[in-house]
């Protein structure tokens, strides 16, 4: 894993946010409007995978124009930390593998982890490395005291993640409709708990994560 610059030791837990975070098989980014094109075709591709499990599928396609605004927005939106979206790349960063995010629940200290794949590309447990790295920035970076991830009921798949990485299921949100969704399902809750976290499989996950000027603020152990 690639790196510039190391911290000062007095780096302060919460320094960040992290711009590129990266793992033994990804790279999670911040996107950028140049990657408008890619994230195109990937999600013109994934349209028929998405839309069961993913509200904002139901706009898509979109105008390119559109996107790249999309893209803009989601990186003002890193850098004032107020949510925090990454593109899923290969190392080479010539294939969009998917999206994953950690965003605001409106509760001080708690995150909520959203993730998808492409469709060609599911199936690999990138979901699950991505949702892994993301939930150690959380705890590492952020400090945070609790993670969730939501999911529909019969979306099989995507429960699988937080189960594997050791999360509890703390619900079922019996007939929720959600935005962009007419019809009311269920959806599960999982958390995880910063005294949780030290004994998770999240935990061990190899991750490096560099800061906007490209300062490494968080090292793989090892």
């Amino acid at each position: 894993m690639k790196g510039t610059q190391e911290p000062p030791s007095s780096a302060p837990v919460g320094w960040g946010p992290a711009y590129r975070v990266e793992t033994q098989r990804l790279v999670l980014r911040c996107w950028q409007p140049s990657d408008a094109p890619p994230l195109r075709a990937a999600i013109e591709k994934s349209l028929e995978h998405l839309r069961p499990w993913m509200p904002w599928a139901r706009d898509e396609p979109r105008p390119i124009d559109d996107t790249v605004r999309l893209l803009r927005r989601f990186r003002g939106q890193l850098d004032l930390d107020q949510d925090i979206i990454y593109g899923l790349f290969d190392h080479s960063e010539t294939t969009v593998l998917g999206g994953a995010g950690l965003h605001p629940t409106g509760e001080e200290g708690v995150r909520h982890i959203g993730y998808w794949v492409h469709v060609d590309h599911v199936g690999r447990g990138l979901a699950t490395e991505a949702a892994a790295a993301l939930t150690k920035i959380a705890f590492e970076l952020h400090d945070l005291r609790r993670v969730e991830v939501t999911c529909d009921r019969e979306n099989v798949r995507s429960a699988a993640v937080p189960r594997k990485l050791g999360y509890n299921l703390d619900a079922t949100l019996r007939e929720r409709v959600l935005p962009g969704i007419d019809t009311p399902r269920d959806t599960l809750l999982w958390s995880l708990l910063a005294r949780e976290y030290p004994t998770s499989l999240s935990a061990r996950t190899p991750v490096d994560a560099y800061d906007a000027r490209g300062v490494r603020i968080l090292r793989s152990p090892g």
